[in-house]
């Protein structure tokens, strides 16, 4: 998947670590939520008890990152633009969140009559303080409904999903984990969310069913990705998308299966703890968006599973 090699990046919707904000992109405005529900985190792969991973729920608890290291990072974000979101890890999630407000700002109005909010994103290391508590990068990327926020940490990609999962190591991996979080939040815009905490465990659960939805929305972006032209009605940010591009991104949602984390981890697989799915579904509604471009298309919550 290739930016093209020229044109700025409006990198107001990211910020370098801190607590989640709730403005939006481009002068939209963050509303709805979660109401009462009670969600602490919906994690790219993990899916654990969040106390097993050192995420304090409580609102304000734990260490959040620093800010020598948040500066830093809000430094590079600010310097990026299309250019080096073909080659820098932090400059391509800024150019993919901005990818995907011109493609959910574009279909959600035309295929279910809604408005997209963009939510906001934050680059970290080590740990951060959320709207839904203090959270280490040890759980992976993942999205906040409490705050409408979504959390990477870069180091995440080479260290975790490559480096231990043998998730691909390309650029559009590395979109694909970004277009999946953007998912969750069009699921709480939806109220289809809550359904992950209704109904935790198991191969046909409300929590597998939404992460596999979360990958349908993730290939329906792919879809029209390189065809949605910029608000203003310049040329789409993504001039690309390859043979070889999809088959990275079926590579890492393979990886990130529940059956290969558990064989990965030298457990037996139990699809009785599955929380998103395996690597074939994963693959397979990944593909669903992707080829059919339709969000009725992406609703596995009627799906035989």
């Amino acid at each position: 998947m290739t930016f093209r090699q020229g044109g700025r990046l409006d990198t107001s919707g990211v910020s370098g670590g801190g607590r989640g904000g709730r403005g939006g992109r481009r002068g939209m405005a963050v509303g709805g939520g979660v109401g009462g529900l009670v969600v602490v985190v919906i994690a790219l792969f993990l899916g654990v008890d969040p106390g097993q991973l050192g995420l304090d729920s409580s609102t304000g608890g734990g260490q959040g990152q620093s800010t020598d290291s948040a500066r830093r990072f809000q430094t590079h974000i600010d310097q990026c633009d299309l250019q080096q979101a073909n080659t820098d890890t932090i400059c391509r999630i800024v150019a993919t969140t901005e990818s995907l407000e011109d493609v959910w700002t574009a279909q959600l109005p035309d295929q279910i009559g809604m408005r997209w909010v963009q939510p906001h994103t934050n680059i970290f290391t080590g740990a951060i303080d959320t709207g839904c508590g203090a959270a280490s990068s040890d759980i992976g990327p993942f999205y906040c409904p409490a705050d409408e926020n979504v959390y990477i940490d870069p180091a995440f990609f080479d260290r975790v999903l490559v480096g231990q999962l043998g998730g691909s190591p390309s650029g559009a991996a590395q979109m694909y984990v970004v277009a999946h979080e953007f998912g969750h939040h069009l699921q709480t815009m939806l109220g289809d969310i809550r359904r992950s905490q209704q109904d935790p465990q198991g191969p046909s659960s409300g929590a597998v069913r939404v992460e596999l939805q979360a990958d349908c929305y993730a290939g329906l972006w792919a879809h029209y990705a390189t065809s949605t032209p910029a608000p203003d009605g310049g040329p789409p940010l993504l001039e690309s998308l390859t043979g070889s591009d999809v088959d990275a991104i079926i590579r890492t949602a393979e990886a990130i299966g529940d059956d290969h984390i558990q064989r990965t981890g030298g457990a037996r697989v139990d699809p009785g703890s599955w929380t998103h799915g395996s690597s074939e579904m994963r693959r397979q509604w990944f593909l669903t968006g992707y080829e059919q471009g339709s969000m009725q298309a992406c609703d596995t919550f009627r799906a035989q599973l």
